[in-house]
């Protein structure tokens, strides 16, 4: 095991925490790894943005603890007979932040206007979950009745509304593009005071719910900061607590780290892209070979050496409890491994090696990303796929690769999850051209059923075809399975919080600690 893991946990490095003043009582003060890049919604995509914007930004749905779609600016809502309108209606009194009353319609044009193709929108909104719902259209019925219309029957559709933010027409048509990024107006509870690039950002209560008069987001990108910061009483929590100082923030006495197993799942993509060519890419587009090699990587033990969590690894693309119940994760069994490769044609050669690949992987993006992929690449190279490890930065050079379906020919990635629905996790390969199908994957046993499950109205018939579909993914799939994601939140003791699993760092109930 030593060969695998040569980077063992040092003890935490704390730096000393920078002049900031521990928190009044009307205030709360977490501390996140980025600083967000905009509040135009529609071209926000990643899990920190989201986590500011919810407090400036309504939505007609919210997803609670456990998975629950629930209400949020919605009283209640209807679904046609033929799925495919779904009918919110909406509470008077309530405003935008300049005054104006938020109606049906500032809903309805919101929806639209992410839609709308001149503006060439790429966020969450447009990008995924415009195309995984079949959005077409919201109209205003009246002003306190707003109908969302999809081009077919959806199960998934109800929960995505969780996930589009609602803007205030009139303010937002009198402002510039850089406006609506920079100077959002407020739909939702909180208004932005404050945005100090790279430093924090303010926001301030103005209506009900919300325990604390005033949140503050501090941007912190070093770990060892973060940390030092929440001992010293200046932040109450803290995303991303790096594994070598969980053990350092529990001793401490002034705060506690909660770990939760999260929804992210992480997991080495096989590309299947046609530009990829050589004796490793022909490889891996054979299914034998895919399922020898998930032998072949120990995930129990990565997790328990490089995380410091007792990860589950996974079984396919769905988050328990939606998950296949019938499927076992793979063990580690390097000599199944070496047995069915040899089996699919690929003996070791003189030199112990079966094939030459390349894995790659960002730096910095995921939890100790770059040792797990040193710790892929190691196992792999054990059973003679000799595998080279180039880590890249994540932002410039990495994500446009992911884009654009050309990491690899083998390459780490972690995919957000949800509680509330399997087919939502599913989603990411609903069609072999979805953006995010990046390993270019085409299995008609998978895709050929699609159609058939989305349009099946009985629950239990629905749940066999997804079964069977995810049976389909975990013998031949594309991806080598390693683990859901593990999230450590520093929780100071000033406060009485619960993380959540899904990465939304909720505030609207956290209180003072009696």
């Amino acid at each position: 095991m030593s060969r695998i893991f040569p980077l063992l946990f040092s003890a935490a490095v704390l730096i000393p925490a920078v002049s900031y003043a521990a928190p009044p009582a009307d205030t709360i003060v977490v501390g996140l790894s980025a600083d967000a890049s905009t509040f135009e919604t529609a071209e926000i995509r990643s899990a920190d943005n989201m986590n500011i914007a919810q407090y400036l930004f309504t939505t007609l749905t919210q997803i609670g603890h456990v998975g629950t779609i629930q209400p949020r600016l919605a009283k209640d809502w209807t679904i046609s007979e033929d799925g495919r309108v779904l009918t919110f209606n909406l509470p008077e009194g309530r405003t935008c932040e300049d005054g104006e009353a938020l109606t049906a319609d500032d809903v309805a044009w919101s929806y639209n206007r992410a839609a709308d193709p001149a503006r060439k929108f790429a966020g969450n909104t447009p990008g995924f979950v415009y195309t995984s719902m079949k959005f077409e259209k919201a109209e205003a019925v009246d002003d306190d009745t707003v109908a969302i219309h999809i081009a077919e029957r959806n199960p998934m559709a109800l929960g995505f509304t969780s996930q589009v933010f609602i803007h205030c027409r009139e303010g937002m048509e009198k402002r510039t593009d850089d406006q609506i990024a920079r100077e959002p107006i407020s739909s939702a509870e909180y208004r932005m005071v404050e945005w100090s690039p790279n430093s924090q950002i303010v926001l301030e209560k103005r209506q009900d719910p919300g325990t604390f008069q005033k949140i503050v987001f501090r941007v912190i990108p070093e770990g060892s900061t973060r940390t030092a910061e929440l001992l010293s009483g200046n932040v109450d929590i803290i995303a991303n607590v790096p594994p070598d100082q969980v053990d350092a923030i529990n001793a401490s006495g002034v705060a506690k780290v909660q770990a939760v197993q999260g929804l992210r799942r992480m997991y080495v993509g096989f590309n299947q892209k046609d530009s990829f060519t050589g004796p490793d890419a022909e490889a891996f587009r054979k299914p034998e070979v895919r399922r020898a090699l998930q032998y072949a990587v120990d995930v129990p033990a990565i997790c328990k050496q490089l995380l410091n969590f007792e990860c589950r690894r996974m079984t396919g693309p769905v988050n328990p409890p939606n998950d296949h119940p019938g499927l076992e994760p793979y063990p580690y069994d390097p000599a199944m491994t070496e047995k069915l490769l040899d089996e699919a044609g690929y003996p070791r050669g003189p030199d112990g090696v079966r094939l030459r690949t390349k894995l790659q992987s960002p730096r910095g993006r995921y939890l100790n990303d770059a040792n797990v992929a040193q710790a892929v690449a190691a196992y792999l190279s054990e059973v003679g796929i000799e595998t080279e490890v180039e880590l890249l930065e994540w932002a410039s050079v990495y994500t446009p690769l992911i884009r654009n379906h050309d990491a690899g020919p083998l390459f780490l990635l972690g995919s957000g999850g949800v509680l509330w629905s399997a087919v939502y996790d599913m989603a990411i390969m609903a069609q072999v051209d979805s953006g995010p199908n990046y390993t270019n994957w085409s299995d008609p046993a998978w895709f050929g059923r699609w159609d058939e499950m989305m349009a099946e109205t009985d629950p239990a018939r629905q749940r066999k075809i997804i079964e069977e579909m995810l049976e389909v993914f975990y013998k031949d799939g594309p991806w080598l399975q390693l683990y859901y994601q593990p999230d450590f939140y520093g929780v100071g003791k000033r406060i009485d919080w619960t993380a959540r699993r899904d990465e939304t760092i909720d505030l609207w109930d956290v209180k003072l600690a009696e």
